[in-house]
């Protein structure tokens, strides 16, 4: 039976520390998994530009021996031409699975229910799964207890938000998120996830008080304005000031390490000069982005390789 990946709220903390053990072996031994998929086809299905998402699937299905085949819908939402779902049914007669980077969760519920080999979520405007997996793995590479982590979310609350809530208290992370006025996350994914942090013994703090970021080894932002918003920046920098991640904001809370999911715009959310210092995560969670999918294909498509390798 085809397991879909489009938010992670139903994988258990032993499936999520499982995927992360095979990500790191995948990233330690590449030669090892060259032929997890060999004779496969992936159907990249996009309605938003990118480029890591892009790149680090095309790229990392190629070194697991796959083939990725790219379908631009130049920016526009996949509806209209032919209904979703027979686009999903068509494609799978195809594919072994899809990969959807959308502007609704909806389209992929609706690609899920209709094809019948695995969806994985690359971006829509609840979730972004593939940017936790990396997130954590990232971490995790640098603390070797997760439940022992404070990460600090600073900023908008979004689809990155949510998916490292609900990865994170799974793995057992306090996790705090800290957002101006009118910027918060959806009270149902707090809901859902305060459920996932009784269940796995992780921890969620919801604020709007920079305060509440002290003490945490990791401070995390994302853009202010999230692809599409037509917000004026200068409304957005009013808002989001006092939201920002600098040195002295580092200094403050005592954090080790700063990470941001990119494209990253300097000198608002984030400090350029903490972009290109010693305590940025960024370019290893970048490639953690090819590592954590190529884990998540396999995982998906070719569970049983080891035994077979």
């Amino acid at each position: 039976m085809k397991q879909d990946l489009l938010s992670f709220k139903d994988w258990s903390a032993d499936q999520l520390h499982n995927l992360l053990a095979l990500a790191k072996t995948i990233k330690n031994n590449p030669a090892g998994y060259r032929k997890a998929l060999d004779g496969m086809s992936i159907v990249a299905l996009f309605e938003k530009p990118s480029l890591r998402t892009r790149v680090s699937f095309d790229i990392g299905i190629n070194k697991l021996g796959g083939h990725m085949v790219y379908l631009d819908s130049q920016s526009n939402k996949l509806a209209g031409r032919e209904d979703v779902k027979d686009m999903g049914a068509n494609l799978a007669c195809w594919a072994d699975a899809i990969v959807s980077r959308v502007f609704t969760h909806s389209t992929l519920e609706q690609l899920a229910e209709s094809a019948k080999v695995p969806v994985i979520n690359a971006l829509c405007d609840i979730y972004h799964p593939c940017q936790a997996v990396a997130d954590y793995l990232t971490i995790s590479e640098h603390y070797a207890d997760l439940s022992k982590v404070k990460l600090a979310y600073i900023g908008d609350g979004n689809n990155v938000t949510h998916s490292l809530m609900l990865v994170g208290v799974a793995l057992g992370c306090e996790v705090i998120v800290v957002t101006p006025k009118g910027h918060e996350v959806d009270p149902k994914i707090i809901a859902l996830t305060e459920e996932r942090a009784a269940q796995y013994g992780g921890k969620l703090t919801i604020s709007t008080d920079m305060i509440a970021a002290n003490g945490a080894q990791v401070l995390y932002t994302d853009t202010w304005l999230s692809m599409g918003d037509d917000t004026p920046l200068a409304e957005i920098k009013d808002t989001f000031a006092g939201y920002e991640i600098t040195e002295a904001l580092m200094a403050k809370t005592g954090a080790d390490y700063v990470m941001h999911c990119q494209p990253a715009h300097r000198d608002l959310e984030i400090s350029g000069s903490l972009i290109d210092g010693d305590k940025s995560l960024l370019m290893q969670q970048a490639e953690n982005r090819m590592h954590g999918q190529n884990a998540i294909l396999v995982q998906l498509l070719a569970k049983d390789f080891e035994t077979r390798n």
